[in-house]
């Protein structure tokens, strides 16, 4: 069970979690809090020897508390490390000096939260550090509130990370993290990390495509799949955001994190407080393996918005087959093909309001075009529902085209600067969310078109970052504050949605996976990794995706060949299994599949069906990286052990070799594991030894197993 306890002798507080300890420090003085411990599970006992240890070595030109583990360091005094806090009070005093002034644990359930609470010195600035950690888990989510008392006027905020995070030390750390670009998200990057920084942000307003808020760090590079120690982190936030990854001249690594401060001023009035969003760690001994499984497990339990067990359905896009060329008849066709193919949602993409017949006109416009749709939405809706399908629709209200009625209406409602160009990007401007009358008038309209129209799913997308981020009539009053404000308005509409209508899902999708996050996910059921559908190209991007998030919430779509991105043509069998491997979506032109296309995808349907509790809520193991060899192969494998799913894909055979053999994780030795698709049967032990037969055969190729455990592992007491 999770316990936070605090011993008074050695002013340490100790988080105990499933497998892993963590231990910070009041200092003799009250002035800093230091970090003590992060790793393996150890005795209470030993924390306290450990937070009785004497402190750093004197060096010339330091002071002690520069070069201490702090845990979170405000900017002031002889420090020179990446501070966690920066502000100036209201007469343009910058630094801080704080005191400790009380800390409590809160117990609700199956959490616990610590609350540290300090003061400055003499400005009206209470600083809370929070940490809330969960039975049968090793996660640790951080955060910090900043409340401004009154007495002393506005106090600003410069720079306001979430968390810093301290791994043991070690000669050196290897930083593994995901970025990319449109088509490229979610790569798997490696540095062996030297003196210095390294920083990963983004700037653009959303989480972005380049880089994604997940870090892993392992000492001397020495962790593999499913072997070593890794110290993991990562952001629950959907706007800009910074982590900086710091070696010091002392050895000493960290990684600080939060909201980025590039172009950012918070303006603290008295008696208000803000809220930074939660950075999350997570400890492993197990490999990279440990850490996706562990980040999984604990998303699926106290992030998603679902149940832990619930299943994504299998659902279709219409984009691809008409793009904006959207109407009643046309619709209805690819619906009823897709609903006797076994799909469980009917979307409608872009173009089915406004005069939206191309990406220059219309958004904003959230109204039915009735050239179109002559009879409204609701006849087509009712035609998907009686094919046993919910329906589901595409919306991109954070953004609006010049040409639209809305933008007539209310030119100053987007980010500008005066005397300025207002650069537009796919034909868009951004509306400007951290304003009162937008964010009403978005929660408005969208609450009226879901409770004019059974819709039950949302695709919620935005297709392009901020640029000239200024809000002329807010000038000397804080307008920096968009940062903060657009998403903590997005959170606002996205629950407001959620609480009137319960019935919907949502997807996030900004371009491709430029919205993918710990803050996104508490209030979506489902993302859009990527807009590249590539086959191939895809099992680098899942890859990556896997390393931070659930496959459960990981959009997987089946379209044509040649494909839009690659002009790469692959079989259709290929297409499934790769798509198969999160949640299932079908988003090619229905009307051009032939019979036996069509055929074979109702099976494979009709297969993953059986399998998705398996592939969306088991435990992955990553068999083979897409990254090496001509083989890929992962495996999931049922939280009670029942089931296995296993896919190998071959992008290319060489030198004639055509069978292999996978080696299998996570199951019993002594259990018996029948294989669905062919009848064999193996023991465990002989899975993990011997390996589970696969034969691919010529370029893009693949292999899916379903094995089911015949005979469970004898248990102790039976």
């Amino acid at each position: 069970m999770a316990d936070i306890t605090y011993d008074v002798s050695s002013r340490r507080w100790i988080l105990q979690m499933e497998a892993s300890t963590y231990c910070l420090r009041r200092s003799l003085d009250d002035t800093s809090l230091q970090h003590i411990y992060w790793g393996p599970r150890i005795a209470g006992a030993t924390a306290s020897e450990m937070a009785r240890a004497p402190g750093p070595f004197l060096v010339p030109f330091e002071s002690p508390t520069g070069i201490s583990r702090e845990e979170y360091a405000p900017w002031g005094e002889i420090r020179f490390s990446e501070p966690s806090l920066k502000v100036e009070y209201a007469d343009g005093t910058r630094g801080i000096e704080w005191l400790f002034e009380d800390h409590g644990v809160e117990r609700s359930g199956a959490e616990q939260t610590l609350w540290l609470r300090f003061r400055d010195r003499l400005y009206p600035l209470i600083v809370t550090l929070y940490y809330r950690i969960h039975d049968g888990h090793d996660v640790i989510e951080r955060w910090v509130r900043l409340e401004n008392t009154g007495g002393g006027g506005p106090v600003t905020i410069e720079q306001a990370f979430s968390a810093d995070w301290r791994p043991p030390r070690r000669e050196c750390y290897r930083l593994t993290y995901l970025h990319g670009r449109w088509g490229k998200e979610t790569q798997v990057a490696e540095v062996v990390l030297g003196p210095g920084k390294v920083v990963l942000e983004s700037r653009r307003g959303t989480t972005s495509h380049q880089f994604n808020p997940w870090v892993a760090l392992d000492p001397e590079a020495s962790a593999t799949e499913e072997s070593g120690e890794v110290w993991s982190a990562a952001l629950a936030w959907s706007g800009s955001w910074k982590f900086v990854v710091e070696t010091t001249p002392y050895g000493e690594v960290h990684c600080a994190g939060g909201v980025n401060d590039f172009d950012f001023r918070y303006r603290l009035d008295e008696g208000t407080r803000l809220d930074l969003p939660a950075f999350v760690g997570l400890y492993s001994n197990k490999g990279f393996g440990g850490v996706s499984r562990g980040w999984h497990a604990y998303e699926r339990e106290h992030v998603f918005p679902e149940a832990p067990d619930a299943v994504r359905p299998v659902l279709y896009n219409s984009w691809e087959a008409t793009a904006f060329a959207v109407n009643e008849h046309d619709q209805i066709v690819l619906a009823e093909k897709a609903a006797w193919l076994g799909v469980e949602v009917f979307v409608i993409d872009d173009g089915w309001f406004g005069a939206r017949n191309d990406d220059y006109a219309g958004l904003g416009d959230w109204t039915v075009n009735p050239e179109k749709f002559p009879h409204g939405l609701n006849p087509l809706i009712a035609r998907v529902n009686a094919l046993g399908m919910r329906f589901g629709l595409w919306v991109e209200p954070e953004m609006v085209n010049p040409d639209s009625h809305l933008y007539r209406a209310h030119p100053d409602w987007v980010y500008h600067f005066r005397h300025r160009s207002r650069t537009e990007g796919r034909n868009q401007l951004v509306l400007n969310l951290a304003r009162d009358d937008v964010r009403e008038w978005m929660v408005a309209t969208l609450d009226s078109l879901l409770s004019e129209h059974n819709i039950e799913f949302v695709k919620w997308d935005m297709n392009r970052s901020f640029s000239e981020p200024g809000w002329p009539d807010e000038a000397n009053r804080n307008p920096e504050r968009i940062w903060l404000e657009h998403v903590r308005n997005l959170y606002w509409i996205l629950d407001e949605l959620r609480r009137r209508h319960p019935q919907v899902a949502f997807e996030s999708c900004a371009g491709g996976g430029g919205r993918v996050d710990l803050g996104i996910l508490s209030r979506v059921e489902q993302v859009w990794p990527s807009d590249n559908t590539d086959a191939l190209d895809r099992l680098r991007i899942q890859e990556g995706f896997s390393y931070a998030y659930a496959p459960r919430v990981m959009m997987c779509w089946v379209t044509d060949c040649p494909n839009f991105v690659t002009k790469r043509t692959v079989p259709l069998r290929y297409r499934f299994h790769v798509a198969m491997a999160g949640s299932l979506g079908i988003g090619g032109d229905l009307s051009r599949w032939t019979p036996q296309e069509l055929e074979e995808a109702r099976g494979f349907i009709a297969t993953y069906k059986r399998v998705r509790p398996v592939i969306q809520n088991g435990l992955l193991y990553r068999l083979r990286s897409p990254r090496a060899g001509s083989v890929a192969a992962s495996q999931y494998v049922a939280r009670d052990g029942s089931e296995v799913v296993v896919f190998a894909w071959g992008h290319s055979q060489q030198f004639g070799v055509t069978q292999g053999s996978l080696l299998l994780r996570g199951l019993e030795e002594e259990a018996h594991y029948a294989d669905a698709m062919c009848g064999a049967t193996y023991s465990g032990a002989y899975l993990a030894q011997k390996g589970l037969p696969v034969n691919l055969v010529g370029d893009f190729d693949s292999h899916m197993a379903h094995l089911v455990r015949t005979m469970p592992a004898h248990h102790h007491g039976e």
